[in-house]
């Protein structure tokens, strides 16, 4: 299992070696990842990986490798009680159903009414419909169904209904590595980019090395002159977690080409909607963020913004004071794009959803008038609009 699961990492171009291969033998020997599937993990990938780039690919191939690892574990150093584990069928309702759920009446309720159940309730429920619990109709738990609700402990979205979500929750960095289909969308970036020449004198000027030749009686004298690159400066904010699960392939060829015809590119992450901080690496995106103010400080209003998100969520967290979905935030995240925008009037926003579906999302619309019309499709037309549009400020 061992061997093949090397060769998998190789033939996805990890550079992993023998040495690495004989490390982990010899961890395991010392049993130094104990006796739980999630220690094997950390041991593999501390003794096979040397660069944080290669993180994620080797999370999706240890993943699909070793599934059911667990269970195996679980059977080698004994059972853990089953009604530690045992979880409510997820409650089925109709369509007729659901529409007789009734919304609790707005943001201020909700949130008022969570406050309440938190102060009172003092055990576990399951199915019903006003306590926090599973499987049932209540607006605060999981695996339930409300049309506007707060989501606590469930592993991923389901409806897509959530209002707020009351977990923390770990995204994975977008894969720059990507080559298969971004031939098209470097061939779209290209339209963006601005020659000029910088750096040291490292490229022959031929039409000056051909002048200079003739002057000098036909004794050859070479001129070189500074490389040309592209002067184009880019900052890229892409939305990454929930409903964009869904878009991880192409936001990833986006990235891939973008960093390859990008010199001067900046990316950074957020999740639903841009509020006061961003970060840069999932991994530390809790206790690394960086404030959107010292981004507008650090970088300059000459750099093109260029926004990657469904733009899917509730309302509230564009509009609203503390309608993030993560955590309290002081100010809209409304008032901060607004902000951003201000600073850099070149901007567009990509939206990996078919344009057909735009008009029956709120919040795309929100977004769309926010933007002043300039969301884009994620699509190589869509993205050579975009790329025209950048070419002038916000009017």
């Amino acid at each position: 299992m061992l061997v093949d699961f090397f060769y998998k990492l190789r033939k996805a171009q990890i550079p992993v070696s023998i040495t690495e291969y004989l490390a982990l033998l010899e961890g395991l020997s010392s049993r130094l990842s104990g006796y739980s599937a999630e220690g094997f993990y950390y041991l593999a990938r501390a003794t096979l990986v040397k660069d944080e780039k290669y993180f994620d690919r080797f999370d999706r191939i240890f993943g699909a490798h070793f599934q059911g690892l667990e269970e195996s574990f679980a059977e080698a150093f004994g059972q853990v009680p089953a009604e530690w584990l045992a979880r409510q069928a997820e409650l089925l309702l109709s369509e007729e159903e659901k529409r007789r759920i009734e919304a609790m009446g707005g943001w201020s309720a909700l949130m008022d009414a969570l406050r309440d159940r938190m102060e009172k309730q003092k055990g576990r429920h399951q199915g019903g419909s006003k306590w926090i619990g599973t499987a049932g109709t209540s607006p605060y738990g999981a695996y339930g169904f409300n049309p506007e609700g707060v989501r606590i402990g469930q592993e991923r979205s389901r409806n897509r209904r959530a209002v707020k979500v009351w977990d923390r929750r770990e995204y994975r960095n977008l894969d720059d590595d990507v080559s298969l289909g971004t031939r098209n969308l470097k061939i779209a970036l290209r339209q963006l980019r601005q020659f000029a020449r910088d750096g040291a004198e490292e490229e022959l000027d031929l039409g000056g090395t051909i002048s200079a030749t003739a002057r000098n009686a036909g004794l050859l004298d070479i001129r070189m002159v500074a490389e040309r690159h592209n002067a184009v400066k880019v900052l890229l904010f892409l939305d990454v977690g929930g409903s964009m699960e869904s878009h991880v392939r192409i936001c990833e060829e986006l990235f891939s080409a973008a960093r390859s015809e990008f010199k001067h590119l900046q990316h950074f992450y957020f999740h639903n909607f841009i509020y006061d901080s961003v970060w840069t690496d999932n991994r530390r995106r809790h206790d690394q963020t960086i404030g959107l103010m010292d981004i507008a400080h650090t970088y300059g209003a000459d750099h093109k913004l260029i926004i990657v998100g469904d733009a899917s969520m509730s309302p509230y967290e564009i509009t609203m004071q503390g309608g993030s979905i993560e955590y309290w935030n002081e100010e809209s995240g409304e008032t901060w794009v607004r902000r951003l925008l201000a600073k850099y009037p070149h901007a567009v926003w990509l939206n990996p959803v078919p344009v057909l579906s735009w008009r029956y999302t709120h919040s795309i619309q929100i977004t769309r008038e926010l933007m002043r019309e300039r969301m884009f499709p994620l699509t190589i037309r869509g993205l050579q609009d975009a790329i025209h549009a950048l070419k002038f400020g916000l009017n």
